[in-house]
C-alpha cells in the first residue's frame, strides 16, 4: 500500500532531477525574500545562478539551531507575515522557543507526508486514529491529526494525559491506531492491563510512535503488551513535524520523504559531505516548502543512508535508527533537555551552589532524570521539613521550566566531584541498542 506512489517509487534519476529543480527554486526563494541567507550566501560567494542541481548543495552555507535563536522570532521567514496561516515552536536553551512558520501550502505539504507515513502503516479511510501526542506548540498532535484526515481516516484527539479516559476512548470508539511517544505508550499499555478489560474487546492493531529515541526492546515491548505492530515516525520541527520519515511494512530503516527534505550526512566536525553508508551527521534541506525553507540545517542527529530499493517497493532513501547526537541535548520522554536550562535554574537560587548533576537512566523502558544539586551550607540542615519545602520549590520550577518533572536529589556543599577541566555535567546511562 503506497500513499503517492510516482513520487515514493521515483528512480534514482528522476528525483535528482526534482530536487535539482526544487533546489533551484528554493534559493532563489530564500536570497529574494530572506535577507539573512541572502547576506550569508553573499559572504559565502555564492549567487542563485551557481546553483545548477542538487550536486550545488554543498556551496550552499548551513543552519544550525543557533540560527534559529539569533533570528528568533520571523527573521528567517521567506514571505511576509500575513501569509503565514500558522507558528508552531519547540523549546530553546533560553526559555525562548524556536518558532517555525507555515503558509498554506506549507501545512498541506506537511499533510501529505503524514498520509504517506500512516498509509505505509496499513492504515485507510476506515480507521480511527487515536492521537495521543501532545497538542500546541508542540508538532507532534496537529501532525499526526493532518495525516489522519489526509487518508480519510477518524481522528480521535485524546492529546496525552488522563489515562483513564483514554483506555475507555480507546475500547468504547474502536481505536485502530495509537499515536504518541512510545514511553507513553508503555504508560498506556500498563493502564490498559489494569483496566481489566480483556485485550481482545480492543481494536488496536498499529502504532505510530516517535519524538523519542527507542530501541528494539521497547519495540518488542510496545508490540507483546499491546498486541500491535509499532511503527517510526521521524520528524523535526524545523523542518515541518512528523512526517519527515516513516518506517513501512519491511521496518528496515526509515524512508525519508526526500521529495520534499533533501538529506545529506556530514563529517560532524568538517563539514564536510560523507558517501552513503557511512555514519554523520545528519543535514537537511526543505526544497519545497514556503514559509520558512532552511538550507541545509545541521539536526546532530548521527546516522547513515541507504539508497537501495526497498522491498516494500519504494525507492525513497531509508535513513538507519539514529544512534546519538552530537551536541549535549537530551531527549526525555520526548523533551528536548539542555543542562544549561538546569543551570539557570539552579543559578536563580540564593540556596544552591552552581555544582550539579544529571542522571538520565531507562528504568522499565521509561526515560528517568534525577538532578543532583548542592546546597549552600548556609542552607543545608538537618530538618527534614526544611529541605523538602526547598526540593519542592526547585523541581517546581525546573518542571516549568523543563516540561518534565524531575527526580530532585539535594546533596551535601562539595559533594559532587569537580574537574579542572570541563565540567561533567551528564551522566547517561541509558543503553540504546
Amino acid at each position: 500500500m503506497i500513499w503517492n506512489e510516482p513520487m515514493e517509487c521515483m528512480s534514482r534519476e528522476d528525483m535528482r532531477r526534482l530536487q535539482s529543480e526544487r533546489l533551484k527554486r528554493t534559493v532563489e526563494h530564500v536570497y529574494q525574500n530572506c535577507e539573512p541567507y541572502r547576506k550569508r550566501m553573499q559572504e559565502k560567494g555564492v549567487m542563485p545562478h551557481d546553483i545548477h542541481s542538487i550536486d550545488d548543495i554543498v556551496k550552499l552555507p548551513f543552519t544550525s539551531k543557533k540560527d534559529l535563536r539569533d533570528y528568533y522570532p520571523y527573521g528567517l521567514l521567506s514571505v511576509p507575515i500575513s501569509e503565514i496561516v500558522r507558528l508552531q515552536a519547540s523549546s530553546g536553551t533560553t526559555g525562548k522557543p524556536i518558532v517555525v512558520g507555515y503558509t498554506r501550502n506549507d501545512l498541506a505539504i506537511w499533510a501529505e507526508v503524514g498520509a504517506r507515513c500512516f498509509t505505509a502503516y496499513g492504515l485507510t479511510k476506515k480507521d480511527v486514529v487515536q492521537v495521543s501526542y501532545g497538542y500546541g506548540l508542540f508538532t507532534g498532535g496537529l501532525g499526526a491529526h493532518a495525516a489522519t484526515e489526509a487518508i480519510g481516516g477518524t481522528v480521535l484527539p485524546t492529546s496525552s494525559g488522563n489515562t483513564e479516559k483514554q483506555i475507555m476512548l480507546m475500547h468504547d470508539l474502536g481505536s485502530v491506531a495509537l499515536a504518541c511517544t512510545p514511553s507513553y505508550a508503555l504508560f498506556l499499555a500498563d493502564a490498559l492491563l489494569d483496566s481489566g478489560i480483556p485485550r481482545e474487546e480492543f481494536k488496536l492493531r498499529v502504532g505510530a510512535f516517535g519524538a523519542e529515541p527507542w530501541t528494539e526492546g521497547m519495540r518488542r515491548d510496545l508490540e507483546s503488551k499491546l498486541g500491535i505492530k509499532a511503527y517510526d515516525i521521524y520528524g523535526l520541527t524545523e523542518i515541518i513535524g512528523p512526517g519527515v520519515g516513516h518506517e513501512c511494512v519491511c521496518q528496515n530503516g526509515t524512508h525519508l520523504c526526500e521529495d520534499h527534505f533533501f538529506p545529506e550526512i556530514i563529517n560532524p566536525d568538517t563539514g564536510e559531505p560523507l558517501p552513503p553508508g557511512q555514519t554523520g551527521e545528519l543535514v537537511f534541506s526543505t526544497i519545497s516548502k514556503d514559509g520558512m525553507p532552511l538550507l541545509r540545517f545541521r539536526t546532530r542527529d548521527l546516522t547513515s543512508l541507504n539508497y537501495e530499493k526497498c522491498a516494500c517497493g519504494r525507492t525513497s532513501v531509508r535513513m538507519a535508527r539514529i544512534l546519538g547526537r552530537c551536541d549535549d541535548m537530551l531527549i526525555i520522554r520526548g523533551v528536548n533537555v539542555f543542562p544549561s536550562q538546569v543551570e539557570s535554574v539552579i543559578c536563580e537560587l540564593p540556596e544552591l551552589e552552581p555544582h550539579y548533576l544529571l542522571v538520565v537512566d531507562r528504568v522499565n523502558n521509561l526515560d528517568t532524570l534525577e538532578v543532583q544539586v548542592e546546597v549552600n551550607e548556609k542552607f543545608y540542615s538537618d530538618e527534614m521539613t526544611k529541605m523538602l519545602e526547598l526540593k519542592k520549590r526547585i523541581t517546581h520550577r525546573l518542571q516549568s521550566v523543563l516540561g518534565i518533572t524531575p527526580d530532585v536529589k539535594l546533596v551535601e556543599p562539595r559533594s559532587i566531584e569537580r574537574s579542572q577541566g570541563k565540567a561533567k555535567r551528564v551522566n547517561d546511562k541509558r543503553k540504546l541498542q
